[in-house]
């Protein structure tokens, strides 16, 4: 079992950056794949970006691809999520999450959840 805690969100401009932070405790942090969501009031949560077990390898949704950036110090059982030129629509609440495989974009294939940091853009 892996816990995960997220932090690092806020309120920014429009074309602002961010770097969120997800913390993981327990000894099987580096054989995991990891993943961020986001979710905004009345949506579903939705993939944003993953990255494989050693930090070799990243997927990103369409949405933030060439924005963001997904990264990970296995050493320090750390996950960052990079949010550059950031645009209203990724006002949301970001979460962290453990994958049972990579590349994994649907939240069904993720099993251990940090409780979110919410990001706010404003216009």
């Amino acid at each position: 079992q892996v816990q995960l805690v997220e932090s690092g969100g806020g309120l920014v401009q429009a074309g602002g950056s961010l770097r969120l932070s997800c913390a993981a405790s327990g000894r099987t942090f580096s054989s995991y794949a990891m993943g961020w969501f986001r979710q905004a009031p009345g949506n579903e949560r939705v993939f944003v970006a993953a990255i494989n077990w050693d930090g070799g390898n990243a997927f990103y949704a369409d949405s933030v691809k060439g924005r963001f950036t997904i990264s990970r110090d296995n050493a320090e059982n750390m996950v960052y999520l990079q949010l550059n030129s950031l645009k209203p629509e990724d006002t949301a609440l970001y979460y962290c999450a453990t994958a049972r495989s990579y590349p994994a974009t649907t939240q069904y294939k993720y099993d251990n959840w940090g409780q979110g940091t919410q990001v706010t853009v404003s216009s």
